[in-house]
């Protein structure tokens, strides 16, 4: 029998292995920016719906503090493609691969700053 927690392993796994397929394929496109295709509004609207409570229960309601603390994990858009796709899988939104470039996108646009 499946377990859930060994089912949410696999989603994660195939989260991380689907994110990374997308950094390789992104760099060999050689795009003028990290999410050059991706539409950061429509990301802003997710990251809205399904992220900031998460964040802020993590950061004594401050949602920001995750990705302006000084020892995030998040170094690469890679990285950052391959955290969104982890708290998708783990948060259960059921997002599709361009929704998850998306919030990667509102992300780096707000925050990372990540240049091509």
């Amino acid at each position: 029998m499946i377990t859930r927690s060994l089912l949410r392993a696999a989603h994660a796994a195939v989260a991380l292995a689907l994110a990374s397929a997308a950094a390789v394929a992104g760099a060999q496109a050689g795009s003028a920016a990290p999410f050059a295709n991706a539409n950061p509004d429509a990301g802003k609207a997710l990251h809205d719906k399904d992220c900031i409570v998460c964040h802020a229960q993590r950061f004594d309601g401050n949602p920001s503090k995750m990705y302006l603390r000084p020892d995030h994990r998040v170094r690469t858009p890679a990285q950052l493609r391959t955290q969104v796709a982890f708290c998708n899988t783990q948060l259960g939104t059921h997002y599709f691969p361009d929704d998850e470039e998306n919030v990667a996108a509102y992300l780096n646009r707000e925050y990372y700053k990540f240049k091509p």
